[in-house]
């Protein structure tokens, strides 16, 4: 038996499912999961010693790949000074000043410790500053395991079919309006019913959660017309396009700027991280300013945000559009191949993300992510891991590079899929 095996039925007997978050279970591409023991730019080498071409890259947040050794050398200096004081460090004022600079919708921010915990912070002080307690939110798009955001939230809940929101009180998402992703007529029907009662917006401005899904051209713009003509507030969900779809976001990639913005992912160069930020005269009324209140041990804690300077400081410098056109050039090589097999195939990317749909249609809304074809993905998954390429375990979820990716760990991965047979 491989050592992944054994640690998995080890796993299975102390952890639900064996695993500390769903997606690591690989129930949906029906393999056992890998156990990583190290990872070192964009590979990764198991307990067993296999090496694979990582296109997972922690979900999101390795931009750089992994173990930079800016970003080690920054954490091993702050952790020799205590893992955690649970009082201010001159760190997270840096790091403020750098997410500040950087995010055009963000006037002042707030550190917490996970992408779930800034958005359901977001969700209180918009409702907390607007009196209004209903929200819209999109299916497929993703925002945390936070009660409020449970219902159609796409990745895992689609690909595992869980039905509904089992432990969550049918009252907590009654004020949860659900309509499509990029469709602004619906949203413009659901303030039409219900605007003097809209809080606010929250949205992933390129949805990352069924998989890869950029929005429309006016959709965001218009997120923000309907929001300025009924006083509800614009929440940009960048737990995964922030720092990644270009320095400043997809607010700035976009030139929409929203009300609040959740940060998460690159910001700790991989380290539990999550932010929350916006327009000054909101972001008042977080205690102790002002009476909405949210709190946290480990919020700005010192090694994490010393990681996530030593991040920025690189990507400050980085050349985006390069590697962006380097992977716009891989995904349609990468879909050609697939394509040339006789399957229905199509993709999106945008920036460092990809997603290869098995379908015969272009995926706008979650509807049709949710129709591809799973059984297809999990084949070509296996396919892949067993020639050392690393994908996401969940088909409806967004493939990841990094400036760490080279020529050659793409054409390893083209002649991968080449050798792939349906």
């Amino acid at each position: 038996m491989e050592r992944s095996s054994e640690l998995y039925a080890r796993a299975k007997d102390l952890m639900p499912g064996g695993v500390n978050s769903p997606i690591r279970a690989c129930l949906s591409v029906e393999c056992e999961p890998l156990f990583i023991k190290k990872g070192d730019g964009a590979v990764l080498t198991t307990e067993d010693g296999k090496t694979y071409i990582d296109y997972v890259e922690g979900w999101g947040p390795m931009l750089l790949g992994h173990a930079h050794p800016d970003v080690t050398k920054a954490i091993q200096e702050s952790a020799a000074n205590s893992a955690c004081f649970g009082a201010p460090c001159l760190a997270e004022v840096e790091l403020a000043e750098m997410i500040v600079d950087a995010m055009p919708g963000v006037d002042m921010v707030r550190m917490v410790s996970s992408g779930t915990e800034a958005t359901m912070t977001a969700l209180r002080l918009a409702r907390g500053y607007t009196g209004r307690n209903k929200f819209i939110k999109f299916t497929g798009n993703y925002h945390g395991h936070g009660d409020p955001f449970l219902a159609a939230a796409g990745s895992g809940f689609a690909d595992l079919a869980i039905p509904g929101t089992p432990g969550v009180p049918s009252g907590t998402v009654q004020d949860t309006l659900l309509v499509p992703y990029n469709d602004l007529e619906a949203v413009r029907k659901q303030f039409e019913t219900n605007g003097d009662e809209i809080a606010c917006i929250i949205v992933e401005p390129t949805a990352g959660n069924m998989g890869l899904v950029p929005p429309v051209e006016g959709f965001l713009e218009g997120l923000r017309e309907v929001c300025d003509q009924y006083g509800a507030l614009l929440i940009f969900d960048e737990v995964i396009t922030g720092f990644r779809l270009s320095y400043g976001g997809a607010q700035k990639r976009f030139g929409v700027t929203p009300d609040l913005t959740t940060l998460g992912k690159v910001i700790g160069g991989g380290m539990p991280v999550g932010a929350y930020g916006g327009k000054r005269e909101i972001m008042d009324r977080v205690a102790p300013t002002g009476n909405i209140f949210q709190a946290g041990t480990n919020s700005g804690n010192p090694v994490v945000m010393a990681a996530g300077i030593a991040t920025l400081k690189v990507l400050r410098d980085a050349d985006y559009d390069a590697l962006e056109a380097r992977v716009a050039a891989f995904a349609k090589e990468l879909h050609a191949i697939i394509a040339s097999k006789g399957v229905d195939v199509t993709y999106n990317t945008i920036a460092s993300m990809f997603t290869m749909f098995f379908t015969n249609e272009k995926v706008t809304h979650f509807d049709q992510a949710k129709a591809c074809n799973a059984k297809m993905y999990a084949s070509f998954y296996q396919q892949m891991r067993a020639q050392g390429v690393y994908l996401a375990s969940l088909g409806l979820e967004a493939a990841m590079v990094s400036f760490a990716h080279t020529d050659e760990h793409f054409e390893k991965t083209l002649e991968a899929a080449r050798n792939v047979t349906f």
